[in-house]
Order: C-alpha cells, then sequence, then structure tokens
C-alpha cells in the first residue's frame, strides 16, 4: 500500500488543489478526529435530470480547469479581490451602526467629545457604565456555547489557528463592542472592525473550501482591509498584517494581502461622507541639529509605551480580582469614564477630535497633561474591565500628546530653532505606536500614508526605529498577545522538530463505499475539488482511490456508467502515511507522489483510513520549523 500509482498523473489540471479555487474545508481541531458522516455525502438520489447536470458541471470544471490553468498564486490574488470588497462593507456597516446608536443615546452622532459636551453632566457619568452593562451581558451571550478552548481573536486563527474565526462568538463580541464604543467607552473602534473583515474573510474561505494555510492567507488579507477601511492607510494596514500578524514579508502572502488592502480602500472611498479619521497638517522640513530632537522624542516614547501597556495589564488584573458578573465589571469601567468625563469630555470615545484639534489648534502644557492623564486612565479602565474594542487608537492619541508635550518643552528651551509642536505631535503618533507594537515599519507607514509627506520620513523613521529598541531594551512587552507568543516560538523550534502526523491530521472528506454509483462520486467531486476519492469498507479499512480523470474520461467519452461502481474504477495502490511518520519521512514521501494530500492509515497491519495531510499543512509546520530557510 506504499507503492505510488502509476495513474498518479502530475500534469493532470485536476491534480488535487493545485489549480482549483479553494481546498478541502477547514475544520476545527476537535473535529479532526471525526470521521466525515458518509451517508450525509452518499444520500441516494435517482433522479436522471439532476444526475445529467452533475456531469455536466464536472465536465464543465475539468475543461475549465485545463485552459484557464490558474495557479495557486492567481488564485489568491483573485480571492483576495473579493474579502478587500467584503471587508470594506463589514467595516462600513459597523460605521453606520455606531452612528445610528449614537442617535439612539444622545440624538446626534459623530464626534464623541462634542456629544459628551451636549448632555447634562448627571447622563455623561450615567451613560457610559449603562452602555458597559448592556455590553456585558452580550458578551456573557458570546461566552454561552462556545468552546473554552476556541478563541475569537483573528490573530490567533491566523498565526497558531486554522484559519477558522467562530461566528456566533464573533458577532455577539461584535455587537457588545457596538454598546462600548456608542455610549462613550475610551476604546478604539479598529479591533472590531479587523476582526468584522476577519471574519467575513474566514466564512468566504470555508464557503470555497480552502485548505488551511490558504484560509489562513485569507483571514490575514481581511485583517488587512479591516484595518486599512479603519484608517485609510493601504500600505500601513498590508505591513501591520504583514509584520503583527504573519511575522514576516514574504511575497507569497504579502501580495494577496497589498491587493486585498487596495481594494478595501478603493471600496471605502466610494461611500459618499467617507474621509481619513486624521487630517494632518503640512510638515515642516527638518533641518541641522533639531534631528536630535526627534531622537529624543524617541527614547521618551520608547520609555513610556511599555508603561502604557504594564498599566492596562495591571488594571485587568485589578478588575479580574473584582468578584462581580462581567456586566457589572463593564458597567464600573464605563462609569470611571463617566466620572472622569464631567471634567474632561474629550476622555469620550477613541480620541479621533481630539487629535486633530491638537495637531491644528494651540494647547496649553496644563490642559494637553490633564487630558493626557485622564485619557490614560479612561482607557485602563475600559480595556481593563474587559469591553471589546482596539488599543491601536487610543495608543496614536497617547503618542499626539505626549509628541505635543515634547515639543512645547523643547520650544521654551530652543525657541528660535524648533518646529511647532504638532510636527512632534505627528512623529510622537508613530514613535510611540512603533514602541507599543513592536512594528517600527508598519508605524512609519502609517503617518506617512497620512501625511503624504516626504518631510516627515527622516524624523519619523529616527524616532520609530528609536521607540522600538528602547520598548524592546525595557522590557517584552507588546499591544498583542501574538508578537508575545512569536517569541517565545523561537526558544520551542526544538520541540517542533518532532512533529509527527497526528498532529497534521484532517478529516478525509471524501469518503466512499465500494457501491458507490458513478452519480454518488460524480456529486462528491463536484462538492470538493479534489483528485482522488478514497474507498473504505465498512470497517473504515483503506481499500485505494477513485481517480477524477478517469470519471471524467469516461463522462466526456459518453460511456455508460449506469452499471459502474467505485469498485470498478478502485485504485488499490496507493501511497498511504501514518500517524508516527515525521515530518522528514512524510515529506520524503509527497516528493513521490507530488500531490496535494496523502491519506492516513492507523498501520500497515491495520489500514484503517484515520485522515489526510495536506502537503500545504506538512509544509508549512516545515518552514516554521526552518524558518530561516
Amino acid at each position: 500500500m506504499t507503492k505510488a500509482s502509476p495513474n498518479n498523473n502530475t500534469n493532470d489540471p485536476t491534480n488535487d488543489l493545485a489549480n482549483a479555487p479553494g481546498a478541502a474545508p477547514a475544520r476545527s481541531p476537535a473535529a479532526a478526529t471525526a470521521p466525515a458522516p458518509r451517508d450525509a455525502i452518499l444520500a441516494p438520489d435517482t433522479h436522471q435530470p439532476a444526475y445529467s447536470v452533475l456531469s455536466f458541471l464536472l465536465r464543465l470544471r475539468t475543461r475549465a480547469a485545463r485552459i484557464f490553468r490558474l495557479s495557486d498564486a492567481h488564485t489568491m490574488l483573485v480571492w483576495s479581490v473579493v474579502v478587500g470588497v467584503a471587508g470594506a462593507l463589514a467595516t462600513a456597516a459597523f460605521r453606520e451602526a455606531i452612528a445610528l446608536l449614537q442617535r439612539a443615546f444622545a440624538g446626534t452622532e459623530g464626534s464623541f467629545v462634542e456629544m459628551a459636551r451636549g448632555l447634562p453632566w448627571t447622563t455623561r457619568i450615567w451613560l457610559p457604565a449603562a452602555g458597559g452593562l448592556i455590553a456585558g451581558v452580550m458578551l456573557v451571550l458570546a461566552r454561552r456555547g462556545q468552546d473554552k478552548k476556541a478563541s475569537t481573536d483573528y490573530m490567533e486563527a491566523v498565526v497558531i489557528g486554522d484559519g477558522v474565526v467562530p461566528v456566533q462568538a464573533s458577532l455577539w463580541r461584535t455587537v457588545s463592542s457596538l454598546f462600548s464604543i456608542s455610549s462613550g467607552g475610551s476604546i478604539g473602534r479598529e479591533g472590531p472592525m479587523v476582526q468584522l473583515a476577519a471574519l467575513c474573510a474566514s466564512l468566504i474561505g470555508r464557503v470555497v473550501h480552502f485548505d488551511p494555510p490558504r484560509l489562513r492567507l485569507l483571514v490575514a488579507c481581511g485583517a488587512a482591509a479591516g484595518i486599512t477601511s479603519a484608517y485609510s492607510a493601504p500600505i500601513a494596514g498590508a505591513f501591520f498584517v504583514t509584520e503583527i500578524v504573519l511575522g514576516s514579508i514574504a511575497m507569497e502572502s504579502f501580495g494577496p494581502v497589498v491587493v486585498s488592502s487596495v481594494v478595501a480602500n478603493i471600496t471605502m472611498r466610494a461611500f459618499a461622507g467617507y474621509h481619513a479619521p486624521y487630517e494632518m497638517p503640512a510638515f515642516p522640513i527638518i533641518t541641522g541639529p533639531e534631528v536630535l530632537l526627534f531622537v529624543g522624542l524617541g527614547l521618551l516614547c520608547g520609555a513610556v509605551a511599555p508603561q502604557f501597556l504594564r498599566l492596562i495589564g495591571v488594571s485587568k488584573a485589578t478588575f479580574a480580582r473584582i468578584r462581580l458578573p462581567l456586566p457589572f465589571r463593564l458597567a464600573i469601567g464605563g462609569l470611571v469614564v463617566g466620572i472622569l468625563s464631567v471634567w474632561t469630555p474629550e476622555v469620550w470615545g477613541n480620541g479621533y477630535s481630539v487629535v486633530n484639534s491638537v495637531l491644528h489648534s494651540p494647547w496649553t502644557w496644563t490642559a494637553l497633561v490633564l487630558v493626557l492623564v485622564f485619557k490614560i486612565i479612561a482607557t485602563a479602565a475600559t480595556v481593563g474591565s474587559g469591553a471589546v474594542g482596539g488599543v491601536f487608537t487610543p495608543t496614536l492619541f497617547v503618542g499626539a500628546v505626549l509628541g505635543s508635550l515634547f515639543g512645547i518643552a523643547m520650544h521654551a528651551v530652543w525657541p528660535h530653532a524648533t518646529s511647532p509642536s504638532f510636527a512632534y505631535a505627528m512623529v510622537g503618533m508613530g514613535a510611540f505606536l512603533a514602541g507599543a507594537t513592536q512594528a517600527p515599519l508598519m508605524a512609519i507607514m502609517l503617518i506617512f500614508e497620512m501625511t503624504l509627506s516626504y518631510q516627515v520620513v527622516l524624523p519619523l523613521a529616527l524616532s520609530c526605529v528609536v521607540a522600538y529598541f528602547v520598548s524592546r531594551a525595557i522590557g517584552n512587552a507588546s499591544m498583542y498577545e501574538i508578537t508575545l507568543h512569536r517569541n517565545r516560538e523561537d526558544q520551542e523550534r526544538m520541540r517542533a522538530r518532532a512533529t509527527q502526523m497526528r498532529e497534521l491530521i484532517r478529516p478525509p472528506q471524501t469518503v466512499v463505499s465500494p457501491s458507490a454509483t458513478v452519480q454518488d462520486m460524480t456529486r462528491v467531486f463536484l462538492e470538493y475539488p479534489v483528485k482522488y476519492l478514497y474507498v473504505t469498507d465498512e470497517a473504515g479499512c483503506f481499500l485505494g482511490v477513485v481517480a477524477l480523470k478517469d470519471i471524467t474520461s469516461d463522462l466526456i467519452d459518453r460511456r455508460d456508467t449506469s452499471t459502474r461502481t467505485a469498485a470498478d474504477y478502485l485504485q488499490p495502490h496507493f501511497d498511504v502515511l501514518t500517524p508516527d511518520m515525521s515530518l522528514g519521512v512524510a515529506l520524503q514521501h509527497f516528493l513521490v507522489h507530488q500531490g496535494e494530500r496523502l491519506p492516513v492509515i492507523e498501520s500497515v497491519a491495520q489500514p484503517r483510513l484515520t485522515g489526510v495531510v495536506y502537503k500545504s499543512s506538512l509544509l508549512d509546520a516545515y518552514f516554521r520549523m526552518n524558518p530561516t530557510r
């Protein structure tokens, strides 16, 4: 059973997933050990018209594959366009939902700061608390029926998962974030936007039966579309995903991510009233020794960013010790924001309007210190209580105010040779973001795209790189857990070398019995773009395969197949893997087979079919073990 089949034609355009728009559907790890329900696949259907339609579709798909011969790279680019449009539409719908709730709460929409100023001080206190209470109830509903080991975070789905983003839990969390944000919570809206775009990408990939590696890449494309739609920065959106989520910039993944990001930006610009969140003034020309001041700004931001993240961590730990149900903890977080807003309404919302005001209007240093301290406390209370949202935008807020304060101080010391404080605020946004995310390239591209000024590049690059290294030297802190996880991966690489096939097994999906008719097999071939169907007996023992080219050959030549079954097309000699096989040995089998997947049996003595291993999953595990190769 380990001998390769002589009919294994590697030039066949229907070779498993090589030229198909999708692969076998990604399944959760819990479902990986469950056999596919054969009765569901081989439901009897004796209607001849339906059989004719199935035969026609199968012949059509085979001929189309021979004519167009789309490669995997071309296929991913096509689907990245679809995901870019879907991600933009999802984020636009989220924006409209926020505006709808704002009108319901305060009769107005737009700036949360103006919304707070137009409300009585008593309403400012109870509205964020009430919004937090409702958001907490939504989170409780999101946790019902959810696997405790499963995660709704799209980053984990891309980096350590199989690309499957849970639908029900993600939607409940999105609704929860709507109430937290719309009631004035000090949290960013970009997090739920990106999560929603990634969810759309995951659903699209699962509908077209993408295998796990390509499903993960498609979810990454959705995340890029979400971040682009939030900040109108397509290049920075692509760098955000490749630098933070994927961890490396390779053209195989960077290309589809860029396409999805650009398409999302074009789609968002088609909506009336859409504009970039920040209105950047013209950046002045920096010359002479003043460049060194931006190095000092980088040092400051790199030193403060880890402390900001630690404060949020302390807040989370503090709220976790409060023995109250989750909705009441979120209500307490909202109450803190409400009380602070009595004196400083600028703590409401994500801070877009405040940053724009800092960039275009003169502020006193006392006002900046007050709004900075209160905003940090409000953000820590909102995030620490468990509210769903992003910290990306509050980070930009802190960087802008901190940079403006630095600029005012430098102007007081060196009044005739320093630029206006808004220049330091613009660079401070990027530097503080670089220190908090440990992604300097993304931070540089984000501010550059917002300003579209070459003059900002030199001081911005200096500050971001300095902030990054200072932040790394102070402590292993990052805004995203995935960054910390990736750092830990380097220490666990030796363990990955012992990976066996049992860790990569997926459900076989395409299993038929020896008595399956040509109509039954045609239906399965149409549902799953594979080259072979696996034949098992009643005990589940692997007997061999049925090749797609044999079925299509009879159908195209219009031979009589009414009495033929899987047993008539059976190829008993086919290469197989076993669960205890190592990566290296399995890779040798794939070099001989040159197909996209191989069946896995318990052992040669007991050839019970346990699942399949995809070559893409095998290569993914291999390159994780050897990232420099």
